[in-house]
């Protein structure tokens, strides 16, 4: 693991905690080189899910994307980070349950969107207006409206 410190790739792992679902493991490492200490994260992961995308292209599910589209809805608002990565291993152990390994990205949105309206309204309101991209703003409104 490089050290972010000094550069150095050699470190120890000192102690590792497994996360509530046990599909992460946080280890905390120091460096060899210089005694800086850090922590990683090690995630699980499942074959790959294929996400098809509107232009009909298709990539593999990322949830660090959906993490940063999270935060990007929650700035300025209180929306713990794990709450976010709780949002993400709901999503995904729901993506993992289907019998495909496919799924569109309008489906993958609309189901993030049900979690995060339960938690913030504002950052669904955000992540909506991307999400379903409005072209005006009578589609916000009636976006509101529905709320």
């Amino acid at each position: 693991m490089l050290c972010q410190q000094c550069g150095s790739t050699e470190s120890r792992v000192i102690d590792s905690r497994p996360s509530e679902d046990g599909r992460q493991i946080r280890r905390r490492r120091k460096c060899e080189a210089c005694g800086w200490r850090f922590t990683t994260v090690e995630v699980y992961r499942d074959q790959s899910l294929i996400v098809h995308k509107k232009d009909k292209s298709s990539e593999p599910f990322d949830r660090e994307k959906l993490l940063r589209g999270l935060l990007t809805a929650t700035v300025k608002r209180d929306v713990p980070l794990a709450t976010l990565e709780a949002l993400i291993n709901d999503v995904e152990a729901e993506l993992n349950a289907l019998p495909k390994r496919e799924i569109a990205s309008e489906k993958l949105g609309v189901l993030v969107m049900e979690r995060l309206r339960a938690i913030d309204d504002v950052a669904y309101i955000r992540f909506a207006s991307v999400y379903k991209d409005f072209q005006d703003i009578d589609e916000f409104q009636h976006a509101l409206k529905g709320m």
